[in-house]
């Protein structure tokens, strides 16, 4: 019967995910995931997924090192207006901040495709 009651739960889980994006940067994945409330309210859940190996010299285990925010539509203009406001800020004060240094190897055709995907997505917000 506790097997039954944690299936529940796990798919009541999977199914309250309306829609999700997948962002690859790097190392990390961040997953964009809209979901419903239980009074019928739409939200989104940022997570932040990055990898990590332990033991890498011996039996080497990996873990996923997961952070979560939830934002609510109430908030999106203001989360918005914030987010553009500290990306501006970094712009003016290191105007090179994101950019491969001379000694920085070169970006593989993955991670810059990966960073062409997070250029996009965040165009879309006006940034």
């Amino acid at each position: 019967m506790e097997t039954d009651n944690k299936k529940k739960v796990t798919e009541k889980k999977e199914n309250d995910i309306l829609f999700s994006k997948a962002v690859k940067a790097g190392k990390r994945i961040y997953y964009l995931d809209v979901k419903q409330s239980r009074n019928q309210d739409l939200y989104l859940a940022i997570t932040e997924s990055k990898k990590k190996v332990l033991n890498p010299e011996s039996d080497a285990q990996v873990l996923f090192e997961k952070h979560k925010i939830f934002l609510y539509k109430e908030d999106f203009d203001k989360f918005i207006e914030g987010l553009q406001e500290v990306i501006a800020f970094i712009k003016q004060e290191l105007p090179n901040a994101g950019k491969p240094s001379e000694n920085s190897p070169r970006p593989t055709e993955e991670e810059h495709e990966d960073e062409s995907k997070l250029k996009g997505f965040l165009n879309k917000f006006k940034f």
